[in-house]
C-alpha cells in the first residue's frame, strides 16, 4: 500500500519559528551525471538500477508535484507523485525534489504563502516516505518577462526557506529565459528539450532541433549564473487526422546541440542531465550513445 501524503493545505505553523541553519551552497556549477524522473509512482526496475550504476548516475531530479489553479483562482498541488511502498533506493543516489509552478500561478502568488507551502509540503513528502538525504530542491517554471519579477521574489523567499533548512535551491532555464537576468538560485539547469512549437512539428522536430538552440547560444557565455544541461531521450507523439506521428532526438542532434553550448559555455559539461528516467527511454538509445552523451 502506498503511503499516505500531506495535503497541500496543512497548517504551516512553526515554520517561522525553526531555528536556522547555514544555508547550503552546492558545487559551483553542481557536477556530475545525473537524470529527471519526472513519472507518477517513484519506483525503480532492475534495468533502471543497472542505468543508475553503469552511468554513475549521483542526482535523481524527481518531479514531486505541480502547482496550478484550482478553485477560487488560488494555486494548489496537482499530479503529486507517490512512492512505490517497496521502494529502495541506491545509497549513492540523492533526490532533489522538483516542482512544477504554471506561469498563471504567479498571478495569484502572494507574499509568502506559495514558497511556505511548497517548502513544507516537501520536507513533509520526505519525512513521510523515508527519502533520506535531500540536500536541494528544484522550480520549474515557464516564466516569461511579463512573470519574471514575481517569480523571482518567489524564488528569493524559496531560498530563504530553504536555507533555514539547510537546503540548496536550484531552477530549470529554458532557452528563451537566457535573454533575462538570472534568478536568485544556486545554478540552474539549461533544458535542451522542448526547443520547438509542437504545432511546427511538420518544419521540425519539436524536441530538439539545432535550428531552435542556434539562437540562443549567444546568450551562454554573459549569463550569470553556474549552469549544468539536460538532454532528451524520450519519444513525444501526437494524433493528427488519425495518424500518430512520433519524434524522438537522434543521437547525432544531441551531440551537435551538445558540442554547440559547450563551446560557447564549457561548465556545461560538469553537470549532465538526461530527460528522463525510464525503462522504455533506457532502451530506446544505445549503451554507446549514453557513453557519448554524458562524457565530460
Amino acid at each position: 500500500m502506498q503511503k499516505v501524503l500531506i495535503v497541500f493545505a496543512i497548517a504551516l505553523v512553526g515554520l517561522a519559528a525553526c531555528s536556522k541553519k547555514e544555508p547550503v551552497r552546492r558545487d559551483t556549477p553542481v557536477k556530475g551525471n545525473a537524470a529527471y524522473y519526472w513519472r507518477t509512482t517513484l519506483r525503480l526496475d532492475s534495468t533502471e538500477r543497472a542505468f543508475i550504476e553503469k552511468y554513475n548516475i549521483r542526482r535523481l531530479y524527481t518531479r514531486y508535484f505541480d502547482v496550478v489553479i484550482g478553485m477560487q483562482d488560488a494555486p494548489q498541488p496537482n499530479a503529486t507523485i507517490t512512492f512505490d511502498a517497496d521502494l529502495r533506493l541506491p545509497d549513492s543516489l540523492e533526490v532533489v525534489p522538483t516542482v512544477f509552478i504554471t506561469e498563471n500561478c504567479l498571478r495569484a502568488y502572494e507574499a509568502d504563502s506559495m514558497p511556505q507551502r511548497i517548502v513544507r509540503r516537501i520536507l513533509q513528502m520526505n519525512e513521510t516516505n523515508d527519502i533520506p538525504g535531500v540536500r536541494e530542491i528544484q522550480i520549474d517554471c515557464d516564466y516569461t518577462d511579463r512573470s519574471r519579477e514575481t517569480f523571482y521574489r518567489l524564488l528569493e523567499r524559496m531560498r530563504e526557506l530553504c536555507g533555514e533548512h539547510g537546503l540548496a535551491l536550484s531552477a530549470t532555464i529554458r532557452l528563451h529565459q537566457l535573454q533575462m537576468p538570472a534568478p536568485p538560485v544556486d545554478y540552474g539547469v539549461l533544458m535542451l528539450y522542448n526547443t520547438g512549437a509542437p504545432e511546427r512539428f511538420a518544419e521540425r522536430n519539436p524536441i530538439l532541433d539545432m535550428q531552435d538552440v542556434a539562437p540562443y547560444v549567444k546568450y551562454l557565455a554573459d549569463y550569470d549564473l553556474p549552469l549544468g544541461a539536460a538532454y532528451p531521450v524520450f519519444l513525444w507523439q501526437r494524433v493528427v487526422h488519425g495518424v500518430t506521428i512520433s519524434h524522438e532526438a537522434d543521437r547525432q542532434t544531441i551531440l551537435d546541440v551538445k558540442e554547440a553550448v559547450e563551446q560557447s559555455r564549457p561548465d556545461l559539461s560538469q553537470l549532465i542531465l538526461t530527460y528522463h528516467l525510464s525503462t522504455q527511454n533506457i532502451e530506446r538509445y544505445t549503451p554507446e550513445d549514453y557513453e557519448t552523451i554524458y562524457k565530460h
